[in-house]
């Protein structure tokens, strides 16, 4: 199993960051490496909500469903990619910090096939990948460049 944690500190209330980060349909503004999602029903998103998205790793596009698999609002949200080249859980927690948010983004994953051969150099640049996601996520949040819905 691969794992890792990024932690930062997003200076706007923890309503307004769980709220973003808890709508997969806001992921293609802030995930370099989401490409679009989709809904596949009408109903409020919510533990055991699907939604289909189309991703790109390592240059390489695929599509997948994300499903939601754990929501404590204003606390922690937790999405499985339950298709795809590997499977992997984000779970991003999240605490008062001061008058902004301390978030903690947790992925856990199971390479397969070529990702396995390779999945030191897979960890590191997923890792990567993320701080990038979550500094833009940030950058976007801090500058209330974005609706939040």
């Amino acid at each position: 199993m691969a794992s890792f944690e990024i932690n930062l500190v997003i200076n706007r209330p923890i309503e307004e960051v769980f709220a973003f980060i808890s709508n997969p349909e806001n992921q293609p503004r802030w995930r370099a490496a989401t490409l679009e999602i989709t809904r596949t029903s009408s109903e409020p998103l919510d533990v055991g909500s699907v939604v289909k998205g189309r991703f790109t790793f390592l240059g390489r596009p695929f599509e997948g469903n994300l499903e939601i698999i754990a929501l404590e609002p204003h606390r922690s949200y937790t999405a499985r990619m339950v298709e795809g080249p590997f499977p992997l859980e984000a779970r991003y927690t999240l605490k008062p910090a001061g008058s902004g948010t301390q978030l903690t983004l947790v992925i856990e994953g199971e390479p397969g096939g070529f990702f396995k051969l390779a999945e030191p150099l897979v960890v590191s640049l997923a890792k990567r990948s993320y701080e990038s996601d979550l500094h833009n996520l940030k950058d976007m949040l801090e500058a209330q460049a974005i609706q939040v819905a």
